[in-house]
């Protein structure tokens, strides 16, 4: 059965809520997945995984929340030729640079040689219908590059 990782931080619940979508519909596909916060795993751990997710906020202005920080700077050293990613993350539109982590993200999966199986999903604050619908989506597009 192949392996899915996804790591996620959340503040609020917004992103962890939008994992748990992703998690699910990974599940019913047949998938075994793995849900992390970002402070219980290594960037290494991904190494594991045929599909490697991450999800994150955005906090304030752009920046990257301080407990997925030290997973962020990890992940830069890991090789993960072979493997597919995606990344997906909540914030709010009320800032110019909405969701800016999930596109760091992207850039920073993409450096460690692994291929975007699918679009970023981003959400604003916590997941609506349709939010979950792109959620599922996102997982079920990720789960057919197998």
């Amino acid at each position: 059965m192949p392996l899915a990782k996804i790591v996620y931080a959340s503040m609020t619940g917004n992103t962890e809520a939008c994992a748990d979508i992703v998690a699910d519909k990974l599940e019913e596909l047949g998938w075994e997945v793995e849900l992390d916060e970002c402070t219980s795993v290594d960037a290494e751990d991904m190494m594991d995984a045929d599909l490697c997710i991450v999800g994150t906020y955005t906090y304030g202005d752009g920046e990257l929340p301080d407990e997925i920080v030290d997973f962020y700077e990890e992940l830069k050293d890991v090789d993960l030729t072979g493997k597919t990613y995606g990344v997906f993350g909540s914030g709010d539109t009320f800032y110019d640079d909405f969701c800016l982590c999930v596109d760091m993200f992207d850039e920073t999966l993409a450096m460690t040689g692994a291929t975007k199986g699918a679009e970023s999903v981003k959400v604003d604050l916590s997941p609506e219908d349709e939010d979950e619908a792109a959620l599922e989506n996102f997982a079920e597009t990720l789960a057919n590059q197998f």
